[in-house]
């Protein structure tokens, strides 16, 4: 390694010894503080900003502090554990020590990803992630390939959605911590089964949050909705960008996880000729080569802008996928007629079919919401580099209640929602529970052990729902019943109308698995249309010898639509208003070419057609 080039943060162990680099490029002095030994090791200056210390004095297991300049001792920035929570000592361990059993996975190509997003702490009731690997075959036989773990980073108290996370390289110790998160991942790929997880690189949370104190962490170019921006391109950005794209790398490379999601990418400030996200692309693709494993970088992004996922070369970020609100804003819009905040900008069902076509709504018209002209067509873009959803963590638990759509609409409608996300030619997505229609909500959250924090929260959740003071004040996110009422109630799956909605979701997530034509998100032989008085669209797709035909009803009433004319006859796939479905009436297994065939209210056929 040379002088110029940026030292790997934290603790590792080669051998037995422990090296210890530590970015602090304004400190004068940096040492290791061992409080179970008394003990103080100085760390010498290394690379620009950096201090090191190789010894065998700290070993895997020990507690720790850095000390700057003799004074407060503060955990590392770059720990890998914090078992006496954010304000506590760090703890040195040896990621490389875990016994894997994967040795003969090699992923799931992201075109085939079936995605379940789910939060530790609420989806079972240990909360950890030994509790998920509990599920993992009934997740299995529900259809699912790969998990999405809300963020894990250690965050303050044991209740959290996970974005406040204040130390990137900490598995939540309430949740398992390092080992238990290696357990799961190596049992989900011995299920078949991939892990994607949140990271949040745009900002850090409030409590517990000592990085600043290190060096010029932030940065007052640019502001954030969290307050200042991480700092990635001023004065001594590189230790800040080394920090973050090492984190990347170890959740491949230590813990095998598949594909990071990362949060908010849009507020990532960043204008160096070598934008962060490109930059650590690079990374990944070289550890790609060294392994022999794909690992995937999906990017959470609302600037329509394709420039996160064009490819290197062609001057983009090179992030494999994004997910995509404004499918969500569309489909929402059109089944439920909400156009509140920044639903204002779609106008239902003209949009859906737009979303079909481009993936974004929005890509160079004017937006009203915004006020100005908006995004960018995805022209050159395949399917699975868009992510859809009926629901998500954000789009549930960012309602005052924290009602998910089971509360919002029809039973016919709840299951016309996630059949037109699967039948898109995108990645679809699930929300926990969603797959039995939980009534259970999805609240927010937090359990920061700072009272003025804490009331801060309180108070800025209250004024954000201010308009709907005749409902009475948002749950209390800092209260621990708020946290447990977000718990799933698995008791609901062997319970009508329940468990026929669960075998209805096993049903359709087969089919997208199975069909030659679903199962490629494809854009390229995509044809869609709608009749915006019937609140009708259909959907037209084909693969090699094989055509679909899907035909769906958001209307309350029954509407008869066309049958495109074509040489052979349609013959019926699925019907969501089936009564083995708990719905009102079967539609005909055959549709003769030029007919009209009849949609049951709120209901989808899928019909599918071979070449001859």
């Amino acid at each position: 390694m040379t002088a110029t080039q940026p030292l790997k943060p934290g603790v590792s162990f080669d051998s037995g010894q422990a090296d210890i680099s530590l970015w602090a490029p304004l400190a004068e002095a940096a040492a290791l503080f061992l409080p179970d030994k008394n003990q103080t090791l100085a760390l010498q200056p290394a690379a620009p900003g950096y201090w090191r210390l190789q010894t065998y004095q700290l070993q895997p297991g020990d507690l720790y502090w850095f000390v700057l300049n003799g004074e407060a001792r503060r955990p590392d920035p770059a720990s890998l554990s914090q078992p006496e929570g954010v304000h506590g000592p760090s703890q040195a361990l040896d990621l490389k020590n875990f016994p894997w059993t994967d040795e003969g996975w090699r992923g799931i190509p992201l075109e085939e990803y079936i995605l379940y997003e789910l939060h530790t702490g609420t989806f079972t009731d240990e909360g950890t992630f030994a509790g998920i690997e509990s599920r993992l075959a009934y997740l299995k036989e529900l259809g699912i390939n790969a998990i999405e773990l809300m963020p894990c980073a250690q965050f303050p108290g044991g209740r959290n959605w996970g974005y406040d996370g204040v130390y990137p390289f900490a598995v939540q110790d309430s949740y398992g911590g390092a080992r238990g998160l290696q357990q799961l991942v190596d049992a989900c790929h011995r299920q078949g089964i991939a892990v994607v997880l949140d990271v949040v690189l745009n900002h850090l949370g409030p409590e517990g949050n000592y990085l600043g104190e290190f060096g010029p962490a932030f940065t007052d170019k640019y502001t954030t909705p969290w307050g200042r921006a991480l700092n990635f391109d001023d004065a001594w950005c590189d230790g800040m960008r080394q920090l973050f794209i090492e984190n990347v790398l170890m959740w491949f490379r230590d813990f095998h996880i598949d594909a990071l999601r990362l949060d908010a990418v849009h507020a990532i400030k960043d204008f160096s000729p070598d934008h962060l996200l490109r930059e650590m692309k690079r990374r990944v693709d070289e550890l790609v080569q060294e392994t022999g494993r794909p690992f995937y970088l999906i990017a959470e992004c609302d600037l329509n802008d394709t420039k996160f996922i064009d490819p290197l070369h062609k001057r983009g970020y090179g992030m494999d996928a994004q997910w995509v609100d404004e499918f969500h804003h569309a489909l929402r819009v059109t089944a439920t007629g909400e156009q509140s905040g920044y639903y204002s900008d779609f106008t239902g069902i003209a949009h859906l079919a737009k979303s079909y076509q481009d993936a974004f709504v929005y890509t160079g018209e004017f937006s009203p919401h915004r006020k100005k002209r908006f995004g960018e067509p995805p022209v050159h873009n395949p399917g699975h580099q868009f992510v859809v959803f009926s629901q998500n963590h954000d789009q549930i638990g960012n309602r005052m209640l924290g009602d998910r759509i089971s509360q919002l609409v029809s039973a016919e409608m709840l299951k016309l929602l996630p059949a037109a996300v699967f039948v898109s030619p995108f990645l679809p997505l699930l929300f926990m529970g969603e797959e039995w229609g939980e009534t259970a909500p999805f609240l927010y959250f937090v359990s920061h052990t700072d009272p003025g924090l804490a009331e801060a929260v309180r108070e800025g959740r209250k004024r954000e729902f201010s308009y709907f003071s005749g409902q009475g004040d948002p749950p209390d996110p800092t209260d621990e019943a708020t946290f447990r009422q977000s718990k799933l109630q698995w008791n609901l799956r062997g319970q009508e109308p329940h468990q026929t909605l669960l075998r209805y979701y096993q049903a359709l997530i087969r089919l997208r698995r199975q069909h030659p034509v679903l199962r490629r998100p494809d854009r390229s032989c995509v044809q869609v249309g709608h009749n915006e008085a019937q609140q009708t669209l259909w959907l037209f797709r084909e693969c090699g010898e094989e055509r679909v035909l899907c035909l769906m009803n958001f209307s309350k009433t029954p509407q008869s639509v066309p049958v495109p004319a074509l040489s052979e006859p349609w013959r019926l796939l699925f019907d969501s208003a089936d009564p083995q479905w708990n719905g009102p009436a079967a539609s005909p297994a055959v549709l003769e070419n030029g007919r009209e065939v009849t949609l049951q209210p709120e209901s989808i056929l899928i019909y599918d057609q071979r070449y001859e």
